[in-house]
């Protein structure tokens, strides 16, 4: 028998929702970056290497150092083991969507895989840029109709990576490329309902507070910036 391919981390998987299939760069104007901070996070939280603390300051705090033999994630890990001081998660996801060339290095991890094909492109035809465009479309079907399964039906059971990829996905604006806006906004009250919902472990919970309080303060950032120049 043929050997199964590998199950896709999430980190991967929106990856694939950022990038244009056939240009193979990355949808403008979308918050991706934070959400492979807060996928990468999601991954350490559902396996068990971290957890958060309850309390009036919630911080990470490892559990384990168990690698998981995935190059992104282990880096990711290790800062955290080496790190001199405990931070909040989303201390955590700004630090891993700001890891050098995190883009191409997962990319490149979804070539490996067969799914993408690393190539150059031009800009204004006389830069060169590396593109990924899609060779496999498979996996990324696959993931749209998992979403899509989950955003149109009313199914109370929804499991925990889903759910993540949902949030992330939604707090990233990422969710505009596959679906439709006016299909989305009759579906807003279902999606809040998934994200939000009451059935989701506290894993599941913590990654999704903590992506979404990351892209609140990468958003509200360059807005403070931006009236403090002016005034």
């Amino acid at each position: 028998m043929p050997r199964q391919p590998k199950p896709l981390y999430l980190h991967e998987e929106i990856m694939l929702l950022a990038l244009r299939d056939e240009k193979g760069t990355v949808e403008l104007g979308s918050m991706y970056g934070y959400a492979l901070g807060g996928a990468i996070l999601a991954e350490l939280l559902l396996e068990g290497r971290i957890a958060v603390e309850e309390g009036k300051k919630k911080l990470v705090n490892l559990v384990s150092d168990q690698l998981f033999g995935e190059p992104v994630i282990d880096e990711c890990l290790q800062k955290i083991v080496t790190a001199k001081r405990r931070a909040s998660p989303q201390s955590w996801v700004q630090r891993f969507a700001s890891l050098k060339k995190l883009h191409h290095r997962i990319a490149l991890g979804l070539c490996d895989r067969g799914i993408l094909r690393a190539d150059e492109g031009k800009v204004l035809l006389i830069f060169s840029r590396k593109i990924y465009p899609e060779i496999n479309p498979q996996p990324e079907r696959r993931l749209i109709e998992r979403l899509r399964k989950v955003i149109f039906g009313e199914s109370p059971r929804v499991d925990s990576r889903t759910t993540i990829l949902l949030s992330l996905a939604k707090s990233a604006g990422l969710l505009n490329i596959p679906f439709g806006r006016r299909e989305l906004k009759q579906r807003k009250e279902r999606i809040e309902q998934v994200v939000n919902g009451d059935l989701m472990g506290k894993a599941t919970a913590d990654a999704i507070e903590a992506v979404q309080a990351a892209i609140m303060v990468a958003c509200i950032i360059p807005a403070i910036t931006a009236t403090t120049v002016s005034t």
